[in-house]
């Protein structure tokens, strides 16, 4: 889709903005490497192009989740440092053993499934060890890091492995002075310590995530974990919004008013009638709905840019669209095919997916990633 082609719903994506965010966290962690993590399709914005116009900007590691995500990188052509964290039993360690990616491991378990498929592979496997620091999610437990270090040594020993990283996640970097932080550089800094001494020697030591990375450079260390922040979301409305940190968001969504019709006062509006109009009124119809990844949770509470103003989803949002109150005089300023912003940087006045994740009781980051395949993606690029 091109960008003034005809369109149901788009999501146009800044790749300027997005290159213009990577280097104003790189400014922000000048003595660290920066990784974009890319992982859920760019949070929705679409993997390939965004890892592409992150490197572009001078980011020197690529994140995702799954190894699935970091094999689809390389099928991409991109050749770039990748590290995949996610993992399961039986997953393709051979191929991303042979597709030159990092790997991380938490457990035994892994460890011996990578150092298995190194030997199958005829080839070292680039292996990062993750610690559990107090997340309480992935990671090795602190009582569990010495054998996890011992064995990798050993892999490392037997020419099986290189051990290129040692690193682990905040629970709480978003909550400024929550006491977890200092607790948990604390604790990675003990087994880091450990590990070094036990004769690791990493290239890279990273914990920070986009919190970590705007607010605590204690946290840096070689490399920092960018996510939401590269698509220019604050990690946090507590920490700052947006702007704050120089950043600016990357994704806004559009859809085309598909229906503005004039209905008498108490006529009921979607499933259930939670809305009922007190007048009569115009309404407009969006042709966009939780199927699209627009949240049920915000009916009668989702903000719009139609027609020059700000109205809200009248009743429930359905799975494939929305209405909106235009009021009694909206059919002269809105008809069938007027743009509908639900959510963009702002500078034309539309809402932010901060205003819809307070809509819908969430964050910021489900918005954008919830944003479903049936809307495509158009890349704008102003600096080329």
């Amino acid at each position: 889709m091109t960008q003034n082609a005809p369109f149901r719903a788009r999501a146009e994506i800044d790749l300027a903005a997005l290159r213009a965010n990577v280097r104003a966290l790189r400014a922000r962690a000048p003595r660290a490497a920066v990784m974009a993590v890319v992982k859920s399709d760019a949070y929705g914005h679409g993997m390939v192009p965004c890892a592409k116009a992150a490197l572009d900007a001078g980011a020197a590691w690529l994140g995702t989740a799954t190894p699935e995500e970091a094999l689809a990188l390389r099928a991409a052509g991109i050749r770039s440092r990748v590290l995949c964290w996610l993992w399961t039993p039986g997953g393709p360690w051979r191929e991303a053993i042979e597709a030159d990616l990092d790997v991380s491991v938490s457990d035994m378990w892994a460890l011996r499934e990578a150092t298995d498929a190194a030997r199958d592979a005829g080839r070292r496997a680039r292996v990062q060890l993750k610690a559990d620091t107090g997340l309480g999610r992935g990671g090795c437990q602190p009582a569990d890091w010495a054998g996890l270090v011992a064995a990798a040594r050993a892999a490392e020993e037997a020419g099986t492995i290189r051990v290129t990283g040692l690193w682990s996640h905040f629970a709480c970097a978003d909550e400024p002075g929550h006491p977890s932080i200092a607790a948990q550089l604390a604790v990675f800094r003990d087994l880091v310590a450990y590990a070094e001494k036990e004769g690791i020697e990493p290239e890279v030591r990273h914990i920070a995530n986009s919190p970590a990375t705007l607010t605590l450079p204690e946290s840096h260390f070689d490399l920092v974990r960018t996510g939401i922040a590269v698509y220019g979301i604050s990690p946090s409305p507590e920490l700052g919004g947006s702007a704050d940190f120089g950043l600016r968001p990357v994704m806004t969504l559009k859809a085309a008013v598909a229906l503005v019709k004039h209905v008498p006062a108490g006529h009921g509006v979607s499933y259930g009638h939670h809305y009922v109009t007190d007048r009569e009124t115009t309404l407009g119809l969006v042709p966009v709905g939780y199927a699209d990844g627009i949240p049920r949770h915000a009916s009668g509470r989702g903000p719009v840019l139609v027609g020059g103003a700000w109205r809200r989803v009248a009743g429930r949002v359905a799975m494939d669209q929305f209405v909106v109150d235009l009021g009694p005089h909206g059919a002269e300023v809105v008809g069938a095919g007027a743009e509908a912003v639900l959510f963009g940087p702002g500078d034309r006045g539309e809402p932010s997916a901060e205003d819809w994740a307070e809509a819908a009781d969430t964050i910021a980051y489900e918005i954008v990633t919830r944003i479903g395949t049936r809307v495509p993606r158009v890349y704008i690029d102003d600096e080329q």
